[in-house]
């Protein structure tokens, strides 16, 4: 299987293919960049069709990391894991074992965190073979003790991007009445449809799990709509929290959102997406830059954890993107393309 000449490898310092038979485990794992730290990123448990699309998703994900903690000005590097399997029916202890080991093996040059398809728990579990991972230890938050899952951090982040970007696109950053798509009703979709309706936001969600979105209609009086139409709705702005690439030839020309603001990573299929929502005059937020309240959480934690000043580093989001939008107008770019400027400054030093 080629790498090296792999479409999404980008100067990647290390990619490494672990498996177990006895466990089952088929895992690859990518460090992008360490020049400012250790590479931290999620692992992520999927049920991938085929070894290229894994490789794929790896290679976007890790440099995706390693852009997402130079703008969050974090003194850490980008990486990442895939497990190829399904997290629902395939993860066991033994195959959490053999990926800990595998981690530890790369003596902390990745620290793993909870993703898609695995969980505050799995991590947890994982910390008795590793002590290279993320996310664990129990914070205050403003409803009590909540555990080491960056997902509400992750949210609260991607909702103060939001009023940057309604702010820039629509002139105001008041949410009483917009009407926003949020596509996966995952923890931090979820959390984010929470926040915008206590916000006045209008909701219209979609998920592949239809037990979540009818949980979020219940609870927040969102309007559930089949996950192909979520894309063509009559919205202000339209909110990826689930899989990557979304935002591609089919998709675009159906948008009527005049934002695009998610916690989804890697929202755009190919690089030139981005300028093709900038000519249909849509603004994209970009997502490393919206999404690092995850990143930004677990920092906290290895730094010594205080919640006033976790919140303010996550309130930073939204200067950060008023900082893109404004380059991007003076210079007449993607926003996208400003963002990952910014971050090679930061981290290329």
């Amino acid at each position: 299987m080629a790498v090296f000449s792999a479409q999404d490898f980008a100067d990647h310092e290390q990619v490494v293919f672990c498996s177990d038979d006895k466990s089952g485990l088929k895992a690859i794992i990518a460090v992008h960049n360490s020049n400012l730290g250790p590479a931290l990123g999620g692992c992520r448990m999927w049920p991938y069709a085929s070894e290229e699309e894994a490789v794929r998703d790896v290679l976007r994900l890790s440099r995706g990391m390693t852009y997402k903690s130079a703008m969050a000005n974090l003194k850490l590097g980008g990486g990442k894991s895939v497990v190829i399997g399904n997290p629902r029916s395939d993860k066991t202890p033994a195959l959490l074992e053999a990926l800990a080991r595998a981690i530890d093996k790369l003596n902390g040059r990745y620290i793993a965190a909870e993703d898609s398809g695995t969980s505050v728990a799995d991590i947890k579990y994982m910390s008795q073979f590793t002590q290279h991972v993320g996310g664990t230890t129990d914070k205050p938050s403003d409803t009590g003790m909540r555990s080491g899952d960056p997902s509400p951090a992750t949210a609260y982040g991607t909702f103060v991007g939001i009023k940057a970007a309604v702010k820039e696109r629509l002139g105001h950053d008041q949410l009483n009445g917009l009407k926003v798509a949020i596509q996966g009703m995952g923890n931090v979709g979820a959390d984010l449809a929470r926040q915008l309706h206590a916000a006045g936001a209008r909701l219209w969600v979609a998920d592949i799990h239809p037990e979540q979105t009818h949980r979020t209609a219940e609870e927040y009086g969102a309007t559930v709509v089949p996950t192909e139409n979520i894309f063509a709705l009559d919205v202000d702005v339209f909110a990826p929290c689930a899989m990557g690439a979304v935002l591609n030839d089919e998709t675009i020309p159906r948008l009527k959102a005049r934002v695009v603001a998610g916690a989804a990573n890697n929202q755009l299929a190919e690089s030139r997406h981005g300028a093709e929502l900038a000519r249909r005059e849509i603004l994209y937020t970009p997502d490393y830059v919206i999404n690092a309240g995850g990143i930004i959480d677990i920092y906290h934690e290895r730094i010594g954890f205080d919640r006033v000043a976790l919140i303010k580093h996550i309130d930073g989001i939204y200067d950060n993107l008023m900082e893109i939008f404004a380059r991007a107008r003076a210079e007449k770019k993607p926003t996208g393309e400003v963002a990952d400027t910014i971050a090679e400054e930061r981290f290329r030093r």
